[in-house]
């Protein structure tokens, strides 16, 4: 019977960790952050769910006459943005897989 103990105890261990989990989760979806090209011309906000919130370009990187720049400049902030996401992501939940040989986390 002393195995029973042991497996209830990692059973609740277990229930708290997920409920750690989905509040870190939930947390990661209110943040904010930044993306940025062509030195802060053009600004990308997501949110910790990789959603992107806002975009931002300043009036001295639009010139008609060269679309191409300003859709490269709005790509690279956005991407910049995305990955900053996934970093924050991984810093974030990778203390509850830590240790642990997971696939997939």
């Amino acid at each position: 019977m002393r195995g029973m103990g042991n497996m209830q105890g990692m059973m609740k261990q277990m229930q708290k960790m997920q409920k750690k989990m989905a509040q870190a989760q939930e947390e990661l979806g209110e943040k904010r952050i930044e993306g940025t090209a062509g030195g802060g011309m053009v600004i990308v906000t997501v949110s910790g769910h990789k959603e992107v919130l806002e975009v931002e370009i300043k009036e001295d990187v639009v010139d008609p006459e060269d679309i191409e720049m300003l859709q490269d400049l709005v790509l690279a902030a956005t991407n910049d943005a995305l990955k900053k996401a996934d970093d924050l992501t991984n810093d974030t939940m990778g203390q509850f897989t830590k240790g642990m040989n997971l696939p997939g986390f």
